[in-house]
């Protein structure tokens, strides 16, 4: 299979993935410890699918029957123009253009007809922040990166900015070396991070995340947090921007990764005057519109104090 596993690597950069590797499908059991303990904690937040499938998350075989292999994919998202941090309320870098879930999803099912085409037995499932799969655990086994102290995905020649895609596959492919820890001694996203949430390094504290309390949380965001927004409205970027291995980043070629000319002209007086036939206008193919109009400025009114 090490000739087919060639081309599907191929194919994959063809239609502007970063990376693509391999693991061979195996039980991920001997995670259930950490992750029983997590929900015991609350760890989870809420987030009450984490829990529920859980099962499905430590066993690839419970979601698709007859999954051989996993295949990582990364597609970067660094943008080639930031936008601008003066006199304005800042949005994660993941977010300034169209929703990358469908961007990726579609691109990930050309990959899968491709692989289908040279293999018509060949069955696939993808998996873009969505369904019962362990993304980062399963991206460090295909050889993708390694889960750092900010528990994000670096890769020691492009850093990460990246989003992951995961396909469960039928195919048994030669599966790709895993990455190992390349952190060391460095601490710069634990000492940068601004609400203590990555005080114990490689275990994120979710309550205290920035880009929890303006992405998933549906309640007020508390007091102790408000403060140390930083100007952040939707997600963080500071435990990313800090890291060493960013300086490898290079820019993405996605155009529909890039800000719409709506979007490059706020500032922080727009943000506060914004109205809701302004938010549809901005955000109506972006994944900020997902989290609807009151909550951006239940943001934006907490992180311009």
């Amino acid at each position: 299979m090490t000739d087919l596993k060639h081309l599907i690597k191929a194919e994959a950069l063809r239609l502007g993935f970063s990376y693509c590797g391999v693991a061979r499908n195996e039980s991920l059991g001997h995670l259930r410890p950490f992750y029983t303990g997590f929900i015991q904690r609350n760890g989870h937040a809420g987030m009450d699918y984490l829990e529920t499938y859980m099962e499905k998350r430590l066993n690839p075989e419970l979601v698709m029957p007859g999954t051989k292999s996993v295949i990582a994919l990364l597609m970067n998202y660094y943008p080639p123009e930031a936008l601008p941090e003066t006199d304005n309320l800042i949005i994660s870098k993941h977010a300034c253009g169209d929703d990358y879930h469908k961007i990726i999803r579609h691109r990930m099912k050309e990959l899968a007809g491709f692989i289908g085409s040279v293999n018509g037995d060949a069955r696939s499932k993808c998996f873009v922040d969505s369904g019962p799969v362990l993304e980062k655990t399963w991206a460090m086994k295909c050889g993708a990166g390694w889960q750092g102290k900010n528990t994000l995905i670096i890769s020691k020649n492009a850093g990460s900015w990246f989003f992951i895609g995961i396909m469960l596959t039928s195919l048994e492919l030669e599966p790709d070396a895993a990455e190992t820890d390349h952190c060391g001694a460095c601490d710069s996203c634990v000492s940068a991070c601004p609400t203590g949430a990555l005080d114990h390094p490689y275990q994120l504290d979710i309550v205290r995340c920035i880009s929890f309390q303006t992405i998933e949380n549906r309640e007020e965001i508390p007091e102790n947090i408000k403060g140390k927004l930083s100007d952040r409205i939707y997600g963080c970027d500071i435990c990313q921007d800090v890291c060493p291995y960013n300086r490898f980043a290079s820019t993405h070629s996605v155009p529909e990764f890039l800000p719409g000319e709506s979007l490059k002209r706020m500032r922080k007086n727009d943000w506060l005057a914004l109205t809701a036939d302004d938010f549809e206008l901005i955000f109506r193919d972006s994944p900020v519109r997902r989290l609807g109009y009151q909550r951006l400025m239940r943001n934006i009114r907490a992180g311009s104090v």
